[in-house]
């Protein structure tokens, strides 16, 4: 049974907007799960934890059997996200619900498959998360999880605006209750969890043509002046309108230097139940 001691409630740090969601819907399973995709074949029962902009859940769906799969999100708000992308592709029978990872509400046993991606560096207890993602595995099922490590990007030019549009972010999701360099962590927190098959991998986004340069100077200059991550800079006095639109404008600028080279580092886990 789920343990009913009350868990911290998740924070996202990024939120819903437009700057957020344009980004998140270049997601596919090939760029964001491939760790994943050689363990799957149609049939399987996959749960999706954090599905958001849905479009790696549409692309699993496709795999198992939109019947086969569950996405879960932690608001209403978010999972119409996901039940929006599933109905523009034209994926019918997938079950969208509303959760806490930290709390599932679902059986033991109850899939095959669990993937998570990006969702464990902004949970409080990413621990406890992955004991239950383990717990609604079936024995011999795999939980897949994939997350960012923030203080591991790297970009050139060196650029101090830059460094201190990271400074804030770990500021704020380590404010937050986060974990924004989740990605190293992710092993040893699969193993606090009662894992013991684990196998540990890491890729990278790299942004460097001109196009991704500018879609993702685009993403991290709206999330400055717009949404909760600049409400929650202007509110706790870390940085004001007048730095958060400078530091928006380094940004873009920087994308349009053609030698301009931004990595994203992320850390993987394929776990066995």
């Amino acid at each position: 049974m789920p343990d009913t001691t009350a868990h911290s409630a998740p924070a996202y740090t990024h939120g819903y907007g437009a700057a957020v969601l344009d980004s998140h819907r270049t997601r596919t399973a090939a760029n964001s799960a491939a760790h994943l995709l050689p363990h799957l074949r149609t049939g399987q029962r996959l749960l999706d934890v954090g599905s958001g902009a849905g479009t790696i859940t549409a692309d699993l769906a496709r795999i198992v059997g939109p019947e086969h799969l569950t996405a879960l999100e932690v608001s209403e708000q978010a999972a119409a996200l996901t039940r929006a992308e599933l109905e523009r592709q034209g994926i019918q029978g997938a079950q969208v619900v509303v959760g806490d990872a930290q709390e599932l509400s679902f059986p033991a046993d109850s899939f095959d498959v669990v993937h998570a991606h990006q969702v464990l560096q902004h949970l409080p207890e990413p621990v406890t998360a992955l004991a239950e993602l383990r717990r609604v595995t079936r024995p011999g099922g795999v939980v897949a999880a994939r997350d960012s490590d923030y203080e591991g990007f790297r970009w050139f030019p060196e650029t101090p605006g830059i460094d201190r549009w990271r400074e804030l972010y770990l500021r704020a999701a380590r404010a937050n209750g986060g974990t924004p360099d989740a990605g190293r962590r992710l092993l040893a927190w699969a193993h606090a969890a009662g894992f013991e098959d684990v196998t540990p991998g890491a890729s990278t986004w790299l942004y460097a043509t001109a196009e991704a340069r500018r879609a993702w100077a685009e993403t991290c200059a709206g999330r400055l002046t717009a949404g909760p991550f600049a409400a929650q800079l202007e509110r706790a006095g870390w940085a004001e309108a007048e730095e958060r639109a400078a530091l928006a404008e380094v940004f873009l600028g920087w994308a349009e230097d053609p030698d301009g080279w931004f990595s994203l580092l992320h850390g993987e886990i394929l776990a066995h139940a």
